[in-house]
């Protein structure tokens, strides 16, 4: 075994977490009861020890205290599923995988409410998920969420072929799927019912403003990458970008983890400069622009918080070491 040192991530952001955390971190654990996506002890003591409502609360700081127990709500489905795909044979069989994921759509393009009775408790949870996001929102908005979540559930089943093929992805496929295997475009859209921030879409669509979402996305997902890579590296899945720049690169897991980070830190530069770039005074929306950049900096640094002060899913302190 030997010795893995982790980086110590930095972002020139405030740190801020929403007043009613606590409280949304007690919601969900009725609310993933109520549709038994959590069934006995153990698994709920594992679910309490990931603390994903915190995840949402740094993320969303401002958050009114419903849209904030929507928001963990839907960020702990993604969990569960991620889980679900990563962990068990579903993952590995994108035939069945894929008949799943189009079942999920049709909540979407159907609207209708599963109970558990109907359909079991993944389709039921986000069937309420979505019954609650559609009472906040306009058509526009809808339309844009679910283009996200089709995009999301197709990197799932990229995943699944991968897996199933025995295939390690190169960095270039892997970089150009992980803005979509994270889901974080979907959690981007949120910001619209969530914190109440009404952009225009000629301003959603300004270039600048759309490659500091992509800067943001992979910099939490490449961030989630380096915290996680000693326990994906365990379970086998090579779906990370550390676990695939070694693969590639013939180089050991110490030295990918330095270049993780490195394409992180990259990253991180290109958004501090574009967010200077913004046209903050060409647009009546100056204020909102504002406030939609700070969520996008919430979400970076309260990511990597989240990651390394709240949950034990990653378990970094007793993850500093792991074959290679």
């Amino acid at each position: 075994m030997n010795l893995i040192h982790l980086p110590q991530l930095k972002y020139p952001f405030p740190s801020r977490v929403n007043a009613r955390a606590e409280d949304a971190q007690t919601h969900i654990q009725q609310w993933v009861q109520k549709f038994d996506l959590i069934t006995d002890e153990k698994a709920l003591f594992k679910f309490n020890k990931a603390r994903f409502a915190w995840l949402a609360a740094r993320a969303f700081p401002d958050a009114p205290f419903h849209e904030l127990c929507l928001i963990a709500d839907f960020n702990t489905w993604l969990f569960l599923l991620d889980d679900q795909c990563d962990e068990n044979s579903a993952g590995k069989k994108s035939d069945y995988l894929r008949t799943i994921m189009a079942g999920l759509m049709d909540i979407f393009h159907t609207n209708k409410v599963y109970s558990l009775e109907d359909a079991g408790p993944l389709p039921a949870s986000l069937s309420d998920i979505w019954e609650r996001m559609r009472a906040i929102s306009k058509p526009s908005w809808r339309l844009r969420f679910i283009r996200s979540m089709e995009d999301y559930f197709n990197s799932c089943i990229w995943e699944a072929e991968n897996r199933e093929a025995g295939r390690v992805p190169s960095v270039k496929d892997y970089v150009r799927m992980r803005p979509f295997t994270g889901a974080l475009f979907a959690d981007v859209e949120a910001i619209d019912i969530i914190e109440k921030i009404y952009l225009p879409e000629e301003v959603l669509q300004n270039a600048i403003l759309q490659r500091m979402i992509l800067a943001c996305n992979n910099i939490v997902c490449w961030a989630n990458d380096i915290i996680s890579c000693t326990k994906e590296s365990k379970a086998g899945d090579v779906h990370n970008l550390v676990l695939v720049l070694k693969h590639e690169l013939g180089i050991p897991l110490q030295d990918a983890v330095a270049e993780a980070t490195r394409m992180h830190n990259e990253e991180l530069a290109i958004f501090l400069v574009l967010e200077k770039l913004l046209p903050y005074e060409e647009t009546p929306f100056s204020y909102e622009l504002i406030r939609y950049v700070a969520v996008l900096r919430s979400w970076m640094i309260g990511n990597y918080e989240w990651s390394v002060l709240d949950t034990g899913r990653y378990g970094v302190a007793s993850a500093l070491t792991v074959a290679d």
